[in-house]
Protein backbone atom coordinates (compact mmCIF):
# COMPACT_ATOMS: atom_id res chain seq x y z
CA UNK A 1 0.00 0.00 0.00
CA UNK A 2 2.93 2.15 0.82
CA UNK A 3 4.48 1.79 -2.44
CA UNK A 4 1.55 2.91 -4.51
CA UNK A 5 1.05 5.93 -2.87
CA UNK A 6 4.75 6.83 -3.42
CA UNK A 7 4.15 6.09 -7.23
CA UNK A 8 0.57 7.74 -7.20
CA UNK A 9 2.15 10.92 -5.72
CA UNK A 10 5.46 11.04 -7.98
CA UNK A 11 2.92 10.84 -10.90
CA UNK A 12 0.85 13.15 -9.65
CA UNK A 13 4.19 15.89 -9.11
CA UNK A 14 5.47 14.89 -13.16
CA UNK A 15 1.66 15.60 -14.27
CA UNK A 16 1.81 19.06 -12.57
CA UNK A 17 4.86 20.26 -13.58
CA UNK A 18 3.95 19.12 -17.56
CA UNK A 19 0.87 21.66 -16.80
CA UNK A 20 3.19 24.16 -15.62
CA UNK A 21 5.86 23.46 -18.61
CA UNK A 22 2.60 24.01 -20.77
CA UNK A 23 1.19 27.07 -19.66
CA UNK A 24 4.69 28.57 -19.54
CA UNK A 25 4.88 28.32 -23.33
CA UNK A 26 1.27 29.24 -23.91
CA UNK A 27 2.72 32.46 -22.04
CA UNK A 28 6.00 32.55 -24.35
CA UNK A 29 4.05 31.97 -27.53
CA UNK A 30 1.76 34.86 -26.41
CA UNK A 31 4.09 37.10 -25.91
CA UNK A 32 6.20 35.69 -29.16
CA UNK A 33 2.73 36.58 -30.95
CA UNK A 34 2.29 39.92 -29.29
CA UNK A 35 5.64 41.23 -30.21
CA UNK A 36 5.13 40.29 -33.64
CA UNK A 37 1.88 41.42 -33.85
CA UNK A 38 3.40 44.99 -32.48
CA UNK A 39 5.82 44.86 -35.03
CA UNK A 40 3.42 44.59 -37.91
CA UNK A 41 1.34 47.47 -36.42
CA UNK A 42 4.32 49.89 -36.24
CA UNK A 43 5.50 49.35 -40.49
CA UNK A 44 2.06 50.82 -41.71
CA UNK A 45 1.40 53.49 -38.80
CA UNK A 46 5.34 54.32 -40.05
CA UNK A 47 4.38 54.68 -43.82
CA UNK A 48 1.31 56.57 -42.66
CA UNK A 49 3.52 59.07 -40.99
CA UNK A 50 5.50 59.36 -43.77
CA UNK A 51 3.09 59.88 -46.04
CA UNK A 52 1.40 62.94 -43.73
CA UNK A 53 4.58 64.34 -43.50
CA UNK A 54 4.97 64.31 -47.68
CA UNK A 55 1.59 65.50 -47.83
CA UNK A 56 2.25 68.31 -45.46
CA UNK A 57 5.68 69.40 -47.44
CA UNK A 58 3.82 69.48 -50.64
CA UNK A 59 1.03 71.89 -48.59
CA UNK A 60 3.82 74.46 -47.37
CA UNK A 61 5.27 74.32 -51.02
CA UNK A 62 2.16 76.66 -51.92
CA UNK A 63 1.34 78.11 -48.84
CA UNK A 64 1.58 81.54 -47.53
CA UNK A 65 3.79 82.18 -44.75
CA UNK A 66 1.46 84.64 -42.82
CA UNK A 67 -1.99 83.12 -43.16
CA UNK A 68 -0.77 78.67 -42.96
CA UNK A 69 -3.53 78.36 -45.71
CA UNK A 70 -3.01 78.51 -49.67
CA UNK A 71 -4.27 81.12 -50.77
CA UNK A 72 -5.18 82.08 -54.25
CA UNK A 73 -2.19 83.13 -55.37
CA UNK A 74 -0.59 79.62 -54.29
CA UNK A 75 -3.86 77.88 -56.09
CA UNK A 76 -2.48 79.22 -59.07
CA UNK A 77 1.30 78.69 -58.81
CA UNK A 78 -0.27 74.80 -57.71
CA UNK A 79 -2.57 74.70 -61.10
CA UNK A 80 0.59 75.82 -63.17
CA UNK A 81 2.33 72.97 -61.91
CA UNK A 82 -0.73 70.80 -62.63
CA UNK A 83 -0.35 72.17 -66.14
CA UNK A 84 -4.75 73.11 -65.42
CA UNK A 85 -6.33 76.22 -65.63
CA UNK A 86 -7.22 77.65 -62.48
CA UNK A 87 -10.48 77.82 -63.40
CA UNK A 88 -10.87 74.10 -64.56
CA UNK A 89 -13.76 72.38 -63.20
CA UNK A 90 -11.20 70.04 -61.89
CA UNK A 91 -9.85 72.10 -59.09
CA UNK A 92 -13.23 72.93 -57.94
CA UNK A 93 -13.49 68.81 -57.99
CA UNK A 94 -10.52 69.24 -55.77
CA UNK A 95 -11.89 71.39 -53.44
CA UNK A 96 -15.06 69.24 -52.99
CA UNK A 97 -12.95 65.89 -52.62
CA UNK A 98 -10.95 68.55 -49.38
CA UNK A 99 -14.45 70.03 -48.13
CA UNK A 100 -12.77 73.41 -48.63
CA UNK A 101 -15.01 76.06 -47.00
CA UNK A 102 -13.88 79.17 -48.37
CA UNK A 103 -12.75 80.04 -51.83
CA UNK A 104 -9.86 80.27 -53.16
CA UNK A 105 -8.27 78.80 -49.68
CA UNK A 106 -7.27 75.68 -48.59
CA UNK A 107 -6.30 74.84 -44.87
CA UNK A 108 -3.62 72.23 -43.51
CA UNK A 109 -6.76 70.12 -43.02
CA UNK A 110 -7.86 70.36 -45.89
CA UNK A 111 -5.57 69.40 -47.80
CA UNK A 112 -5.01 66.13 -45.47
CA UNK A 113 -8.31 65.18 -46.02
CA UNK A 114 -7.94 65.33 -49.76
CA UNK A 115 -4.99 64.04 -50.52
CA UNK A 116 -5.25 61.38 -48.47
CA UNK A 117 -8.31 60.16 -50.12
CA UNK A 118 -6.63 60.86 -53.18
CA UNK A 119 -3.66 58.45 -52.19
CA UNK A 120 -1.83 62.20 -53.41
CA UNK A 121 1.49 63.29 -52.21
CA UNK A 122 2.93 64.50 -54.75
CA UNK A 123 2.12 66.55 -57.91
CA UNK A 124 2.75 63.51 -60.37
CA UNK A 125 0.19 61.52 -58.31
CA UNK A 126 -1.99 64.13 -57.94
CA UNK A 127 -2.18 64.76 -61.67
CA UNK A 128 -2.78 61.00 -61.77
CA UNK A 129 -5.41 61.09 -59.67
CA UNK A 130 -7.23 63.55 -61.66
CA UNK A 131 -9.35 61.11 -64.24
CA UNK A 132 -10.26 58.65 -60.96
CA UNK A 133 -11.91 61.79 -59.47
CA UNK A 134 -13.85 63.57 -62.03
CA UNK A 135 -15.37 59.13 -62.15
CA UNK A 136 -16.29 59.82 -58.59
CA UNK A 137 -18.00 63.24 -58.97
CA UNK A 138 -20.02 62.67 -62.40
CA UNK A 139 -21.44 59.30 -60.59
CA UNK A 140 -24.88 60.60 -60.16
CA UNK A 141 -25.15 59.73 -56.68
CA UNK A 142 -22.19 62.45 -55.95
CA UNK A 143 -23.02 65.02 -58.44
CA UNK A 144 -26.32 65.48 -56.32
CA UNK A 145 -23.87 66.70 -53.56
CA UNK A 146 -21.20 68.20 -55.80
CA UNK A 147 -23.68 70.48 -57.72
CA UNK A 148 -25.01 72.47 -55.16
CA UNK A 149 -21.44 72.29 -52.93
CA UNK A 150 -20.18 74.77 -56.30
CA UNK A 151 -22.84 76.90 -55.79
CA UNK A 152 -22.04 77.32 -51.58
CA UNK A 153 -18.33 77.40 -52.81
CA UNK A 154 -18.72 80.58 -54.64
CA UNK A 155 -20.68 82.70 -52.23
CA UNK A 156 -17.25 84.78 -51.44
CA UNK A 157 -19.02 86.29 -48.16
CA UNK A 158 -20.55 84.78 -44.94
CA UNK A 159 -24.48 85.04 -44.55
CA UNK A 160 -24.35 85.59 -48.55
CA UNK A 161 -27.14 83.48 -49.85
CA UNK A 162 -27.15 84.16 -53.68
CA UNK A 163 -24.83 84.75 -56.78
CA UNK A 164 -24.82 87.31 -59.52
CA UNK A 165 -26.05 85.87 -62.55
CA UNK A 166 -22.16 86.40 -64.62
CA UNK A 167 -21.18 84.10 -61.63
CA UNK A 168 -23.70 82.08 -62.08
CA UNK A 169 -23.27 81.55 -66.04
CA UNK A 170 -19.92 81.19 -65.75
CA UNK A 171 -20.21 77.97 -62.92
CA UNK A 172 -23.58 76.46 -64.94
CA UNK A 173 -20.78 76.29 -67.77
CA UNK A 174 -18.66 74.77 -65.59
CA UNK A 175 -20.75 72.28 -63.85
CA UNK A 176 -23.34 71.51 -66.11
CA UNK A 177 -22.13 71.69 -69.63
CA UNK A 178 -20.42 68.37 -70.18
CA UNK A 179 -23.77 66.35 -69.25
CA UNK A 180 -26.05 69.20 -70.52
CA UNK A 181 -24.85 71.28 -72.89
CA UNK A 182 -27.35 71.82 -75.59
CA UNK A 183 -29.89 73.18 -72.20
CA UNK A 184 -27.17 75.19 -70.33
CA UNK A 185 -26.40 77.06 -73.73
CA UNK A 186 -29.98 78.30 -74.09
CA UNK A 187 -30.14 79.00 -69.96
CA UNK A 188 -27.17 81.04 -69.93
CA UNK A 189 -27.94 83.00 -73.41
CA UNK A 190 -31.18 83.95 -71.36
CA UNK A 191 -29.92 85.04 -68.47
CA UNK A 192 -27.53 87.31 -69.79
CA UNK A 193 -30.38 88.76 -71.84
CA UNK A 194 -33.27 89.06 -69.34
CA UNK A 195 -33.62 92.06 -67.09
CA UNK A 196 -35.55 90.69 -64.36
CA UNK A 197 -33.13 88.54 -61.84
CA UNK A 198 -29.83 90.62 -61.12
CA UNK A 199 -28.83 87.36 -58.69
CA UNK A 200 -29.44 83.35 -58.42
CA UNK A 201 -30.45 81.92 -55.24
CA UNK A 202 -30.32 78.14 -53.75
CA UNK A 203 -33.83 76.95 -54.52
CA UNK A 204 -33.08 78.56 -58.49
CA UNK A 205 -29.93 76.61 -58.97
CA UNK A 206 -30.94 73.79 -57.91
CA UNK A 207 -33.74 73.94 -60.19
CA UNK A 208 -31.55 74.01 -63.21
CA UNK A 209 -30.57 70.73 -62.44
CA UNK A 210 -33.90 69.38 -62.20
CA UNK A 211 -34.72 70.98 -65.37
CA UNK A 212 -31.77 69.43 -67.35
CA UNK A 213 -32.51 65.87 -65.57
CA UNK A 214 -36.09 65.39 -66.22
CA UNK A 215 -37.65 67.72 -69.23
CA UNK A 216 -37.03 66.88 -72.58
CA UNK A 217 -35.03 68.93 -74.81
CA UNK A 218 -35.62 70.78 -77.08
CA UNK A 219 -39.04 69.63 -77.25
CA UNK A 220 -40.14 70.86 -73.44
CA UNK A 221 -43.58 68.88 -74.24
CA UNK A 222 -43.25 67.61 -70.28
CA UNK A 223 -42.74 70.41 -68.71
CA UNK A 224 -45.76 71.72 -66.51
CA UNK A 225 -46.07 75.48 -65.11
CA UNK A 226 -48.06 73.64 -62.20
CA UNK A 227 -45.41 71.28 -60.91
CA UNK A 228 -44.33 74.20 -58.59
CA UNK A 229 -40.93 74.82 -60.83
CA UNK A 230 -38.97 77.97 -59.83
CA UNK A 231 -40.47 81.38 -61.62
CA UNK A 232 -37.39 81.65 -63.32
CA UNK A 233 -37.82 78.35 -64.86
CA UNK A 234 -41.44 79.28 -66.03
CA UNK A 235 -39.85 81.94 -67.66
CA UNK A 236 -37.30 80.79 -69.36
CA UNK A 237 -39.65 77.84 -70.90
CA UNK A 238 -41.76 80.82 -72.13
CA UNK A 239 -38.89 82.58 -73.95
CA UNK A 240 -37.54 79.25 -75.05
CA UNK A 241 -40.90 78.80 -76.65
CA UNK A 242 -41.56 82.92 -78.09
CA UNK A 243 -38.01 82.36 -79.84
CA UNK A 244 -38.83 79.04 -81.21
CA UNK A 245 -41.84 81.14 -83.07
Amino acid sequence: MRRSSKKSSSSSAAAGEEQVNEKQNRKRKGVSTNLTSRKAQRVPTKAVSKEIERIDQLFYTYADGSSSMIDPEGIETLCSHLEVPHTDVRILMLAWKMGCEKQGYFTLDEWRTGMKALRADSISKLKKAFPELVQEVTRSSNFQDFYPYAFRYCLTEDKKKCIEIPVACELLNLVLSLQFRPQVEKLINYLKHQNEYKVINMDQWMGFLRFCNEINFPSLDNYDADQAWPLILDNFVEWLRASEN
